[in-house]
């Protein structure tokens, strides 16, 4: 059914109640509704306002002069548009434009069934706002409202500069579009790049969405001095909404052929990943290869607080040497130590049957856990690496809990530590049992202003057939090694307390809060030779901030540090009065020894060093502020008052401007040990430094150049240990980039990779990816895109 509206373009008279919906001229809306779609869209009314509309009823209708045809989302405009309405059918003549879903054609002729949207649009071009791309083609035939061909078309996200083509192009025969399958498909496409075809394929399949669609990924082409250049070329599956797959064949140029393979999957109650690159035969080493890596995480149970919890880590590589070969495939946080960690765990959580009568005490919550953990270890000639003692298995329960104002807690556990194969006899070291339990109770009291919380608690282990060294409490070093069983308790007493004060002051103009925050701990551990048992997994504590009020100087069980000291502290914190943006803090903190400590670590961080006597610590310094505008600084100074100098430093600066603007300067010291200096930049070195936000919309695709980077430079070996150097170049309607990473994989050793990539916007990225290696290496990175979706997958 047609509706008309007499109104013109210029009429802005108020609609009378009184009239029918479709006498009335059009108003704006002031907000935006989703379009109906399908069989709904069918039902709606259709509106036509012109300045001239002639009718003849049930016949057809002629509207001439700024036409304008509405029906739900679909808007068509034309110097004179037709409606014949026996045939249900719209024609438009002269600067017709046609917007429907997001996307706009304009064209000089449209003929268009409107029930069945099917027709055709001569020399229309098109543009899809949500990508800013479009193109033009000779002609499209709608088939239906999902549906559709265009004959000889083109296709970009560059604007069109005067007679010049634009900086990359996509052109083909025939393109066929179904929005219901989210598939578009080329004939006899070609890809011009700078006037240059890049990519011809006969067919070319490519998704009209950021939905998932099976297909061949874009190509990769890589290099490093380790296997040459590398050609890769993913085929996506999505097998079905929940699971997908990735294959990729690769041939190394220097290794040979290899195939990459990954497989995602995600169920009601579990998910996970299983990865696995294989080398059917290097060349360079003879013999084949692979790594193998699988995640998997699920419960049993709706509750997360009562549901049955497991879970699976697991990585595996053929040889030591892959870690060298292949950096880019790395895939744990230490690419030496691989691990496999699987565990099972049960939560649970009581409540006593009347809290008036027991205090609360059966009040609390807990788990239950089986676990696994073992090693692969990638030794290498230059640097061996000391492997951490497997746990097979870990068994063990927790609980915490409060009560009447405490708060208390306990862990036991036992566990078997062995050795990774080969291991054991390089190191001169076993393993054994050992039952632990490690409890503690606390009463916290707070008031306005200050709090205090006194704390007692336990460490207990057991130790069977366990291998025993010299007095020193070295294993294996000595000539005294035995197997006996062991046990020992070690109770620790501490106080902890802290205050804070406030008030409004001024800096700079600027209005703040300031804090002042005094802290106090005191901790009193009995000594308990412990030099005759095995150490599977204490070391000493990283000194700073944390640590130092910590009632224990080693992580894990085994060693326990006698102490009878005092750790005092303060730190001030300037809030913005406006924001509670913390603009400085200033910390200082140093622990004071009453007793001698004997229970110290060595200089590796493993117990057995010498006694410690000196009566006062080293003190932490603590200092950041961003109270300068685009500038942020940090710094951590540990100072020796016997020394009278720093031993350990590490000092930040960071400038950020704006946008795709960053320059940060890393110091860091550890005197006798490293001395490192490291500088990461992303800065616009040339062009239009604002390309990154205008994108193309200023009409052409002069573009600006970004210089990116990271140096880490070793002053103690004279030398630059990792760096990343590349340049980035946005023109707007394409980003090119080109990024050299340098990875040190031994004393002597480096391996080099050097990557590349094109991305069209609105299309695809090809080559190589460097941006994780900018975004893990470069603070404040910013992508001069943000990300939509993965690449678009195309296929032959």
């Amino acid at each position: 059914m047609l509706r008309l509206g007499t109104a013109t373009a210029a009429e802005t008279a108020a609609p009378v109640p009184l009239q029918p919906p479709w006498l009335r001229p059009l108003e704006p809306s002031l907000s935006l509704r989703p379009a109906p779609t399908g069989e709904a869209a069918r039902q709606l009314p259709i509106i036509l306002r012109a300045q001239r509309i002639q009718s003849t009823p049930d016949i057809e209708t002629i509207a001439e002069g700024n036409a304008e045809f509405r029906r739900g989302g679909l808007v068509i405009t034309a110097d004179r548009l037709a409606y014949e309405n026996p045939l249900d059918l719209a024609s438009a003549i002269g600067q017709v434009r046609v917007t429907r879903d997001g996307a706009v054609y304009t064209g000089p002729e449209l003929q268009l069934r409107l029930q069945r949207f099917e027709g055709f649009f001569l020399q229309p071009t098109f543009e899809f706002t949500q990508l800013g791309s479009g193109g033009r083609a000779e002609r499209i035939d709608f088939i239906d409202s999902a549906r559709s061909t265009a004959v000889r078309a083109e296709y970009t996200s560059c604007p069109r500069e005067g007679p010049l083509p634009p900086d990359w192009i996509l052109k083909a025969e025939r393109v066929d579009l179904d929005l219901d399958a989210n598939e578009g498909v080329a004939e006899n496409a070609v890809l011009r790049f700078l006037g240059v075809p890049i990519l011809a394929l006969p067919t070319l399949s490519f998704p009209l969405s950021d939905a998932r669609k099976t297909g061949w990924l874009p190509p990769s082409i890589a290099t490093d001095s380790r296997s040459g250049v590398e050609v890769s070329v993913p085929f996506y599956w999505n097998i079905a909404p929940n699971r997908d797959a990735t294959l990729t064949p690769r041939l190394l140029l220097r290794r040979g052929p290899a195939l990459d393979t990954e497989f995602r999957y995600l169920q009601r109650s579990d998910s996970g990943s299983v990865r696995v690159d294989w080398l059917p035969y290097d060349r360079i080493t003879g013999n084949s290869r692979n790594a193998v890596s699988w995640t998997h995480v699920g419960q049993l149970g709706s509750d997360p607080r009562s549901a049955t919890r497991y879970g699976i880590d697991l990585t595996r590589v053929s040889d030591d040497t892959w870690w060298k070969d292949f950096p880019g495939s790395t895939r744990s946080f230490t690419p030496r130590l691989l691990p496999l960690r699987a565990a099972l765990e049960q939560p649970f959580s009581w409540s006593s049957p009347s809290a008036a009568l027991t205090g609360g005490w059966l009040n609390g919550e807990g788990l239950v856990y089986a676990r696994v953990l073992q090693w692969q270890a990638l030794q290498a000639s230059d640097l061996v690496v000391v492997a951490p003692y497997e746990r097979t298995p870990q068994i063990g329960v927790q609980f915490n809990g409060t009560a009447q104002g405490f708060v208390y807690g306990a862990q036991t556990e036992y566990n078997r530590f062995t050795l990774p194969s080969g291991e054991q006899a390089r190191n001169g070291r076993e393993g054994g049992d050992r039952v632990h339990l490690l409890a503690n109770l606390s009463r916290p009291v707070r008031g306005a202003g200050w709090w205090i919380t006194p704390q007692v608690s336990v460490n207990a282990a057991s130790y069977r057939d366990a291998i025993v060294g010299t007095s020193d409490g070295s294993v294996g070093g000595g000539t005294r090694i035995e197997r006996r069983h062991e046990s020992r308790t070690v109770p620790t007493i501490s106080l902890d307390a802290g205050m804070r004060f406030e008030r409004q002051a001024q800096l700079f103009g600027r209005a703040f809060e300031q804090t002042l925050e005094p802290r106090l701990l005191y901790v009193r551990t009995p000594f308990i030779d412990q030099s005759g048992l095995p150490n599977y997994d204490s070391a000493a504590k990283d000194f700073n901030f944390s640590s130092i009020y910590s009632a224990n100087s080693f992580s894990g069980v085994d060693r326990v540090a006698d102490a009878n000291q005092l750790t005092v502290g303060v730190t001030t914190r300037f809030l913005d009065a406006a924001t509670g943006a913390e603009a400085l803090r200033l910390g200082i903190v140093q622990r004071v020894l009453f007793d001698t400590q004997r229970i110290t670590p060595q200089a590796d961080g493993t117990p057995g060093g010498e006694p410690f006597s000196q009566r006062f610590s080293d003190a932490l310094l603590l200092g950041s502020t961003s109270l300068l505008p685009k500038w942020n600084f940090d710094a951590a100074v540990q100072y020796s008052p016997d020394l009278k100098r720093s031993v350990r430093s590490i000092l930040g600066v960071r400038y950020a401007p704006g946008p795709f603007r960053t320059v940060s300067l890393n110091y860091r010291l550890a005197r006798g040990l490293n001395e490192q200096l490291e500088l990461a930049w992303q800065w616009p070195v040339w062009g239009h430094a604002d390309t990154a936000l205008r994108g193309a919309a200023d009409g052409s695709c002069s573009g600006s150049w970004y210089a990116v980077g990271r140096v880490n430079y070793s002053m103690k070996d004279s030398r630059v240990t990792d760096s990343v150097l590349g340049a980035e170049y946005d023109a707007g309607c394409w980003i090119g980039r080109i990024v050299a990473e340098r990875l040190s994989t031994g004393l002597s050793e480096a391996t080099t990779r050097l990557m590349v990539q094109l991305e069209l916007v609105g299309l695809s990225r090809l080559g190589s990816n460097p941006l994780k290696v900018l975004k893990d290496n470069i603070p404040g990175y910013r992508l001069l895109r943000e990300e939509r979706s993965p690449a678009l997958p195309f296929q032959e």
